[in-house]
């Protein structure tokens, strides 16, 4: 990302954000309270798959990540991260700085679009859960649909940016 765009993007919060306190102090105490208790729950995760992908990363050389998920590894590629993603039960924000670096490390895009795709709306682990309170044909039938949707969204993405 451009840091100019960065930066504006910033001056713009913190304007926004003194113009919140002038003219409501409690309820912006209240709020910046509220965001740094949030930002705390996160963070060990955050941190520890920080770490995780730090220690990846450097276990595996950019060929590697290229040959698995690369732009070459075409639809094979796709379906590995599929899986790793349907999956994974990480919040998303600690996703983003994830794929930020596999995509640096020579990720494919499509291959990180049906990863994050499908780690926000595919959901393996909690699957059980959701067939509870949805039932079994309902809780599968939405999985498989996002599952491929994930696939859909990978191909537009991958048609619009190339």
């Amino acid at each position: 990302m451009n840091p100019i765009f960065t930066y504006f993007l910033y001056i713009i919060a913190t304007i926004l954000l003194i113009l919140s306190y002038r003219k409501n102090k409690k309820k912006t105490i209240l709020a910046l309270k509220k965001a740094w208790n949030m930002f705390f729950s996160v963070f060990p995760q955050f941190l520890a798959i920080l770490f995780l992908v730090g220690l990846l990363l450097a276990l595996l050389d950019a060929e590697t990540i290229q040959r698995i998920i690369g732009t070459k590894a075409g639809i094979y590629g796709m379906i590995i991260s599929s899986i790793v993603g349907s999956i994974s039960l990480i919040p998303v924000l600690v996703a983003f700085p994830i794929s930020s670096e596999l995509l640096k490390n020579g990720a494919g895009l499509m291959q990180i679009t049906v990863f994050i795709c499908t780690l926000t709306t595919v959901g393996f682990v909690t699957l059980p859960l959701e067939s509870k309170f949805l039932g079994k044909k309902i809780a599968l039938f939405r999985n498989g649909l996002f599952f491929l949707f994930a696939f859909l969204e990978a191909f537009i993405v991958g048609v619009v940016l190339a």
